[in-house]
């Protein structure tokens, strides 16, 4: 009986052992988790790339065109008309502006009048052929045919006009400097404060202000399409932008604005360029 009780319970240890283990060993059924590595050349979703805008400056499409002008560090509006022959009220209405203070570097400006693209056309007539009446004498093969009078050129007169000035000293003090179109774009004229400053010829006042530095207050005339006047470092400014002045009509009084001494800067500018002022006013 003992070895029977002793098998049994042998037994019994030996199932409760793999109940045990088999208990213990049981895992869950879950999906495998593992790290693969992309193979090379799998297709992988592209990542979206946000450009953006570039605010470009006003006119940049007509950079480098002929009539237009890139604005560089520096640049006033005052002084890009001046150096291409233009009023400031002209380049502000060219560019339709709003505020002729506020330009900014790399914008274009057309400082050259717009042309009109409209072009007319006109149409071509025949010539009327008129019956000549057999009492009329005809014209014989020795008798040259009148020729009808041509016209002047269109071209060349207004180039003439436009250079046809008749110009005088707008003061009468002695000459302090030279043209050199280096240090100096015209002539300095020497006086006394509030000595009379005159047109040199006649035209139509465009500027008058301080807005150009070293220039104080300045006057700037236009003449024609070809030719602006400059008068700086005045005293006191006797004309208003718009008008128009005559030959010899007092526009200023001299003075040292934005100068060492009293005295009369003056410019002659052809289309723009500084000419000496020397070689178009006559001789003393």
């Amino acid at each position: 009986m003992r070895e029977f009780r002793r098998i049994g319970w042998g037994m019994g240890l030996a199932l409760l052992t793999l109940v045990l283990v088999g208990c213990g060993s049981k895992t869950l059924n879950r999906a495998p988790v593992e790290d693969r590595p992309l193979r090379q050349g799998a297709p992988t979703a592209p990542t979206p790339t946000v450009i953006a805008p570039v605010n470009q400056p006003p006119g940049f499409e007509n950079a480098g065109k002929p009539g237009y002008y890139t604005v560089k560090p520096g640049d006033t509006l005052l002084r890009i008309s001046l150096e291409h022959g233009q009023s400031m009220q002209e380049v502000v209405r060219w560019n339709q502006l709003e505020n002729p203070n506020r330009i900014e570097v790399g914008q274009v400006l057309r400082v050259v009048p717009p042309v009109s693209s409209e072009v007319v056309v006109k149409p071509v007539t025949k010539p009327q052929v008129v019956a000549t009446p057999a009492s009329a004498p005809q014209a014989t093969a020795s008798e040259p045919a009148t020729p009808a009078s041509a016209p002047a050129s269109a071209a060349s007169k207004p180039a003439l006009a436009e250079d046809d000035i008749n110009w005088i000293w707008p003061a009468n003090g002695t000459i302090l400097a030279g043209f050199d179109d280096v240090k100096n774009k015209g002539v300095d004229i020497g006086g006394k404060a509030g000595e009379p400053v005159l047109a040199a010829a006649d035209g139509r006042v465009v500027y008058v202000g301080a807005g150009l530095r070293g220039y104080g207050n300045l006057i700037i005339l236009k003449h024609n399409n070809v030719y602006l006047t400059a008068y700086a470092h005045n005293q006191t400014l006797l004309v208003k932008e718009d008008q128009s002045v005559l030959k010899g009509q007092k526009i200023a009084e001299m003075g040292s604005s934005d100068a060492d001494r009293v005295k009369l800067h003056f410019e002659v500018r052809r289309q723009g360029k500084p000419v000496d002022p020397t070689k178009y006013l006559p001789a003393r």
